[in-house]
């Protein structure tokens, strides 16, 4: 493999590609013919007669638009149940995911504990966030959701929470003093300026008469390691104390300690709560909401095609299904059959090659690039977690019976030195890498669901 990659630094042509006795599932890795066509120039004329037009109104009027009402009436049925632009906020629009919902409530409810919700990404955890909290405010919960940044602050979060809590539910109010005529809150309790965990959880210790749910959406993303020991410490006090405040923390995460850190005296306090791949059946379960909403047909083999390209994603189920059912509207049909799901497949690895720059395009397209193709996939495949970041060692568990670590970091520094596909950077002994543009690691994962099918 050494050889390959200085060749290809070079500029010269590979002597040989990869043996698909390498490592396990090798075929599924190799670059999909379909990309081929991709890469190469398309200078086809467009005659205005052959130019789209909106299906419907803005107002989803489909009347008077110039496609049949009925045709239009799915295309929008199949955009509001099956859309993945968005995550799920509502109960009659979740699907795949009812195990999971109820072991969140029964943390909550039964076990009055904390919960730290982890995963891949697309893997459902904000529409699972969203639609607990829909189901928590219908049993009178208050619930209130924040969504993480990189240059997060505890204080400013936290206030913003204090600041939805009326002063209705703090133990020294009572309903008819002038803080509750005032419609006061709880964040004119707090300090003017920065707070910390203490300070929280004495005014969040002083909830009564009813229970309050924080939601901390995408928590991987907050960079500042004092941020996480101040949850990590509030979480710690609330519990001591008994308060009527649960937290549940969301993030891109392989376990629990990737998320929270390694934190013993919090852990009798929390519950983690993996979010795992979507088996067929729930797959079947979330195409049939657009299926039934819409008036179409998926076929068993269309769902297993989907569920397999998908590799468990949520996300992808939605996006896949919207587009294959669109595929089949196109064509005027109601019944999707796998062939619709694989142009469906093409569709959307087009629509992600093109958010690319030119030359990384151009680099993919290389047929030095066919050959180091297995190795591109399984480091995309290591990047699945920790925002995208990867070690050698992580790449080398995604090619079992493959080249050592150490020959893998030295393929994936030259990966990003000579051609800049990677960025690295140093982090205590080991030195990690990552996709300089996430759209690479999407479609070299949904290209090798692709090679699945042509195997």
């Amino acid at each position: 493999m050494a050889t390959l990659f200085k060749r290809w630094t070079r500029g010269a042509a590979p002597e040989a590609e990869l043996s698909s006795a390498a490592f396990a599932d090798a075929a599924a890795r190799q670059r999909p013919a379909f990309l081929d066509a991709l890469w190469l120039d398309d200078a086809a004329p467009v005659r205005e007669s052959d130019l789209p037009r909106f299906s419907a109104m803005a107002s989803d009027d489909v009347e008077g638009v110039g496609e049949e009402p009925t045709l239009a009436r799915a295309r929008l049925a199949l955009r509001d149940t099956l859309g993945a632009s968005q995550p799920v906020t509502t109960r009659d629009r979740f699907s795949g995911r009812h195990d999971a919902l109820t072991q969140l409530i029964a943390a909550i409810e039964q076990q009055r504990v904390h919960v730290v919700v982890y995963g891949e990404r697309g893997i459902g955890k904000t529409s699972l966030a969203h639609v607990f909290a829909d189901t928590a405010r219908e049993a009178r919960y208050i619930v209130l959701y924040g969504s993480c940044g990189t240059d997060g602050r505890f204080d400013e979060i936290f206030r913003a929470f204090a600041a939805k809590i009326p002063m209705l539910y703090h133990r020294s109010v009572l309903p008819t003093t002038v803080e509750v005529e005032q419609a006061l809150n709880f964040d004119s309790l707090l300090p003017a300026g920065p707070f910390g965990p203490r300070e929280v959880s004495d005014l969040f210790s002083d909830v009564v008469g009813t229970r309050v749910i924080l939601i901390l959406d995408e928590y991987d993303r907050i960079a500042d390691p004092h941020f996480r020991r101040d949850v990590a410490e509030l979480i710690k006090n609330l519990s001591d104390r008994a308060a009527r405040v649960q937290l549940v923390v969301t993030g891109v995460a392989s376990n629990l300690d990737e998320l929270i850190g390694f934190a013993p005296s919090i852990r009798r306090n929390i519950i983690g709560l993996p979010m795992r791949p979507l088996n067929l059946g729930e797959v079947a379960e979330i195409l049939h909401l657009g299926q039934d909403a819409a008036g179409l047909y998926f076929t068993d083999a269309a769902v297993q095609m989907i569920s397999t390209m998908a590799n468990g994603s949520p996300y992808l189920v939605r996006l896949l299904g919207h587009r294959a059912g669109i595929a089949a509207l196109d064509q005027r049909r109601t019944q999707i059959d796998p062939a619709h799901a694989k142009l469906a497949v093409e569709r959307v690895l087009t629509e992600w090659n093109a958010t690319l720059p030119r030359r990384i395009q151009s680099l993919l397209a290389r047929e030095e690039a066919r050959a180091q193709w297995p190795l591109l996939v399984a480091a995309a495949e290591a990047g699945t977690y920790s925002d995208g970041w990867f070690v050698a060692a992580d790449v080398a568990a995604e090619m079992p019976g493959g080249p050592s670590p150490a020959a893998i970091e030295s393929e994936l520094r030259k990966l990003a030195t000579a051609h800049e596909l990677l960025e690295s950077e140093v982090v205590g002994p080991e030195t990690r890498f990552r996709y300089r543009f996430p759209g690479v690691a999407s479609l070299l994962l949904m290209s090798a669901s692709l090679a699945r099918l042509d195997v």
